[in-house]
């Protein structure tokens, strides 16, 4: 049944510039039931928790999932349902807020760098080095706090600089790609209304208050230029070794299954098999089994 779904239409092609009113933000119920949705999503988490199984035994690759959306789009949860059933030890989650002053000492990719996921790990950035190019997009001033060579005010800081920043992503991603490391970045794309849904939600539960921020508020009233910082950031970001994926969020049950469904296909790619035992050692093996069969 997962062969059914076609995932591929939420995947942004490298180097075609996209609008964010062209992808959805919701599900049309064309093929599914919230029901059979989940069981589908079930049966794609056991299948994760397999080829994690084989990728941590393996230690050849490595996966990143980059989560990048707007205030209430459904990060949290969505790490939280994908990384149900996976061994814990095999999994790191990163969580980037504000930099500290000894980050903002480094050249902006640095922290995110000491965060990456070794070989036979699954790594996962709730919001990422792509901050570097949406919240600083919206608030400029922010750019000043890293000390950058020439940028000594913010009219100093030109279409130049940001055409600059994306093709040092692009240059850290495919690095990563080429020494075997999986790179999927998701866009969790929540309309705004559905947002404001959300936050009233979390206004009016008092088990929800603390997810809320006043400044949540503020950042909303700058959701047309957030959507336009998304939409240069994605369009100039998506490659084939680290390609974006735009999708629905505003059906939570939706969004887990789709991304669930994008990381068993690209899982799949690799053909991940257990690593085979050398002949010594697989002799040591049965000498092992018949001491322990010989135990009184």
């Amino acid at each position: 049944m997962t062969k059914q779904m076609n995932t591929e239409k939420y995947l942004v092609k490298p180097g075609k510039k996209i609008s964010l009113d062209d992808f959805p933000t919701n599900y049309n119920g064309e093929k599914y039931t919230k029901e059979q949705g989940d069981r589908i999503l079930q049966n794609s988490m056991d299948q994760l928790a397999s080829l994690q199984d084989k990728l941590y035994a393996s230690g050849k690759y490595s996966m990143l999932i980059v989560l990048q959306a707007m205030d209430a789009a459904g990060k949290d949860s969505t790490i939280k349902h994908l990384m149900s059933g996976l061994n814990p030890s095999g999994v790191r989650v990163s969580n980037f807020k504000e930099p500290s002053s000894i980050e903002l000492s480094h050249d902006y990719l640095w922290r995110h760098y000491r965060e990456l996921p070794r070989r036979g790990e699954i790594g996962i950035f709730n919001r990422s080095h792509y901050e570097n190019v949406l919240v600083t997009r919206i608030h400029p001033e922010l750019i000043l706090n890293e000390n950058q060579p020439g940028i000594y005010s913010v009219d100093d800081i030109k279409k130049k600089f940001w055409k600059q920043r994306f093709e040092q992503i692009n240059r850290f991603e495919q690095n990563l790609a080429e020494n075997g490391m999986v790179i999927l970045k998701f866009f969790l794309h929540v309309s705004k209304s559905e947002q404001k849904k959300r936050f009233l939600e979390r206004i009016d539960n008092p088990k929800k208050n603390w997810k809320f921020s006043v400044s949540d508020i503020k950042e909303r009233g700058y959701w047309d230029d957030y959507q336009k910082a998304y939409e240069d950031a994605i369009s100039h970001t998506s490659t084939s070794y680290a390609p974006w994926y735009i999708i629905p969020a505003d059906d939570k049950w939706y969004l887990r299954l789709t991304a669930g469904l994008i990381m068993c296909n690209e899982f799949e790619k690799l053909k991940l098999s257990y690593p085979k035992v050398p002949l010594d050692v697989k002799q040591g093996l049965i000498q092992s089994r018949e001491a322990l069969l010989d135990e009184k």
